[in-house]
């Protein structure tokens, strides 16, 4: 897949993303935006030509790794992005994982860095 496809993937993603946080679905929410964040993060690792070993983007922490080591300490992108890509990870785990419940503030909060994140992945794609 090419950077194009996986940030068609995130908008879509993004969108649905949304759509659950404004019925009410917390937990949905937080997976969407977190699978948002991840598909920008792979199309901006491709965008950028970011040398990676083949298993890095298969898994959630080697995608997220290569992210920080590329493109933050590479100063491609701001280093908040690489904080709420964590983040927003860890609310996905407890949304997908756990019974702990997901708070409305929280999963408003998670949408919202997604939007942030995918928009700034796909500028830095533009330039």
């Amino acid at each position: 897949m090419t950077a194009a496809n996986f940030m068609q993937k995130a908008e879509r993603a993004l969108s649905s993303a949304q759509t659950l946080l404004d019925i009410g679905d917390a937990e949905g929410a937080c997976n969407r935006a977190y699978y948002a964040m991840f598909d920008a993060a792979h199309a901006a690792l491709l965008g950028f030509g970011a040398e990676l070993p083949e298993t890095s983007p298969k898994t959630h922490r080697g995608l997220i790794a290569a992210f920080g080591r590329h493109l933050v300490l590479g100063k491609h992108v701001a280093a908040e992005f690489g904080a709420s890509l964590n983040k927003v990870e860890r609310l996905r785990t407890l949304a997908d994982y756990t019974g702990d419940p997901i708070g409305a503030n929280d999963a408003a909060w998670a949408v919202g860095q997604a939007e942030m994140f995918v928009a700034a992945m796909k500028a830095s794609l533009a330039r």
